[in-house]
């Protein structure tokens, strides 16, 4: 099944144009990877998929993006980021104990039965495997948890709004390999009940997770594979060039 479908989106911020006619699916309980180098269009594309884009005055698009037939653009971009949630490449815990962060987005969206409310946080807790690190730390500041730790607390904090995809923008960027294999783990698991896409500047990530790959260039889609064919025999000599580390 395809969960978001996107035809001819071509991306501008002002006059530059971050993506050119780019169109492909985003299919139901995969894990789609997002290589390239710098400059590329994959944050871009990433951003585009719950209207973080939005926020940029410069900011227009065309072509057409859907999430299960509904035109993103004509839905109410709160409900949007609702179904659709984001992890950035920076943990970025709030200044409140570890329980309140994760509760937040819960809280926000109107939600007030406490019972159920710490239910919400323990399942999210346990979905992004911190549970069992924290559960008598609850209390505690965010700030005291190690990097990799507030990383999973994001990822928490994203689900337990209860989406339908989550964004992961480069979320192991400033992690160290045990804490990068962890929230590889996570969303290897997440996938069983989430649609996950990840862009990732670390290409044996892509393959380590990837259930397919796309491979972004100059704002244009390359090409877009199993991540087994992506990476052992790929359509496009860029995309071969890429992945052995001639450019990028």
């Amino acid at each position: 099944m395809v969960k978001i479908e996107i035809k001819n989106l071509n991306i501008y911020f002002g006059a530059a144009q971050a993506l050119k006619q780019v169109s492909l699916d985003i299919k139901t309980n995969e894990i789609l990877s997002i290589i390239g180098p710098s400059n590329s269009g994959k944050t871009s594309f990433l951003r585009m998929l719950n209207r973080l884009n939005d926020l940029n005055l410069n900011f227009k698009m065309d072509g057409e993006v859907k999430l299960e037939g509904q035109d993103i653009k004509k839905m109410d971009v709160e409900v949007l980021r609702k179904r659709v949630g984001m992890v950035f490449a920076l943990p970025l815990p709030l200044p409140l104990s570890i329980f309140e962060n994760v509760a937040y987005g819960v809280r926000m969206h109107g939600f007030k039965n406490k019972s159920q409310l710490k239910e919400q946080v323990e399942e999210a807790l346990k979905q992004s495997y911190l549970w069992d690190e924290i559960k008598d730390r609850l209390n505690e500041s965010a700030f005291k948890l190690s990097g990799g730790q507030q990383q999973r607390l994001c990822i928490a904090r994203a689900l337990a709004v209860e989406p339908e995809v989550i964004l992961f923008d480069e979320p192991c960027s400033g992690l160290d390999p045990i804490s990068t294999a962890k929230v590889e783990d996570a969303m290897l698991k997440l996938k069983q009940k989430y649609t996950i896409v990840l862009v990732t500047n670390n290409v044996k990530q892509a393959a380590r997770v990837g259930d397919r790959t796309a491979f972004f260039l100059n704002g244009e889609l390359i090409e877009i594979d199993k991540t087994d064919k992506i990476f052992t025999g790929p359509k496009d000599k860029r995309t071969n060039d890429y992945i052995i580390g001639k450019f990028g």
